[in-house]
């Protein structure tokens, strides 16, 4: 497994800093101490979790061998449930291991993140599947005990969604939801189809970070504000006030427009917070394509235009085409329970990392031992 060869790496690592800050002479430079401190304590709770994973794989082994020796029903039955558990802390834990080993995405994770969902082909099914997606979602947060706010709500004609747009603030939202970007794909009978046939929709997601005031500097003379009145569905003074707030960003072409609230001036603070967050992912976009190599090596590319998942609702499947793997549990999982899904693409990715990290490791090497200089990552 590779991540126990990481791990090897990460002790070796450890070692050799236990030895610097063990040498008086390290302390004339404070900061520098201070970081190959953190360091350290970072690199100890790492090891300190896999040495608990590996004492949970040896009681797994020691349970197994139980059920190979025992011939007792009830032993067996009751080893096979201590098996499950077992199992299940081996996957936590692989899952806490990983996420320690890249320090550098937790300010990241830790951020919460705007959600758009889209209509996409299909038409009213479409939206449909869209609304279905959004109610998903919501049930998912709050099992999570996140908060969510809804910013931009944009009905269809028979109760779907062409658009709908909501922040989610708690502790990994980003973490837990930045592979829900992309072309969702539902296979169904509609309830507008009358002789019974399956129909192929579609629906985007997509994940942006919600930035702070200090990620993006954004100009007056780089926006251009305009009020208006509310159109569609409202009533109660909605669509009698000049309360829509309609922003355009000049350099990036983007516009965004809210019109849920009466108040003009959360109208225009909702709208402010979607362009603010839509200009952090066009940014992150355009860092993300100067590192192309890294990329092919990661679960997708978080494009709207890739399709990520497949709900057959006749077989009662889901299918995640990126790890890939199906799950035979479709109303659980549309009813929030989708961790079984979350959880296998950040093991996945992470391992996928270690494997990169590994390589250009090794490449390293390779380059000095050849006398050229190592790459910087």
């Amino acid at each position: 497994m590779q991540l126990d060869q990481y791990i090897k790496k990460i002790q070796t690592k450890f070692d050799k800093l236990q030895t610097e800050l063990s040498r008086e002479e390290i302390y004339t430079d404070p900061s520098k101490a201070i970081e190959m401190a953190k360091e350290h304590t970072r690199l100890k709770e790492t090891l300190d979790l896999y040495k608990e994973l590996g004492k949970i794989r040896n009681a797994k082994s020691s349970v197994e061998s139980l059920i190979k020796e025992s011939v007792d029903p009830e032993i067996q039955e009751l080893a096979q449930q201590e098996i499950i558990k077992l199992e299940q802390k081996i996957h936590d834990l692989t899952i806490d291991i990983l996420s320690s080993l890249f320090p550098s995405e937790e300010n990241k994770n830790s951020k919460n993140v705007i959600i758009e969902i889209r209509a996409g082909t299909g038409g009213e099914e479409a939206a449909l599947f869209a609304a279905d997606l959004y109610r998903m979602y919501s049930k998912y947060i709050e099992k999570k005990g996140w908060k969510l706010e809804l910013l931009h709500f944009s009905p269809s004609d028979l109760g779907g969604v062409k658009e709908i747009i909501f922040s989610i603030q708690g502790k990994d939202a980003f973490k837990k939801m930045r592979f829900e970007s992309g072309v969702h794909r539902v296979q169904r009978v509609p309830a507008t189809e009358s002789q019974g046939r399956i129909h192929t929709s579609t629906a985007t997601v997509a994940v942006l970070l919600e930035p702070e005031e200090v990620e993006l500097d954004l100009k007056a003379e780089d926006l251009r504000i305009e009020v208006c009145r509310a159109s569609g569905p409202g009533g109660q003074g909605v669509n009698t006030t000049d309360s829509a707030v309609q922003i355009f960003h000049i350099p990036s072409g983007i516009m965004v427009r809210c019109q849920d609230e009466r108040s003009q001036i959360k109208n225009k603070e909702k709208a402010l917070k979607i362009l603010k967050a839509r200009l952090l992912s066009k940014k992150q976009e355009e860092e993300a394509q100067k590192r192309a190599l890294e990329r092919k090596s990661m679960i997708g590319s978080g494009e709207r235009t890739e399709k990520i998942r497949t709900y057959n609702f006749p077989q009662g499947r889901v299918t995640d085409h990126r790890i890939p793997v199906t799950l035979y549990n479709l109303q659980s999982f549309m009813d929030g329970d989708i961790d079984p899904i979350v959880d296998q693409l950040i093991q996945k990715e992470m391992e996928l990392r270690i494997a990169h990290e590994l390589a250009e490791e090794d490449n390293r090497f390779e380059l000095s031992k050849d006398g050229g200089k190592p790459l910087t990552v």
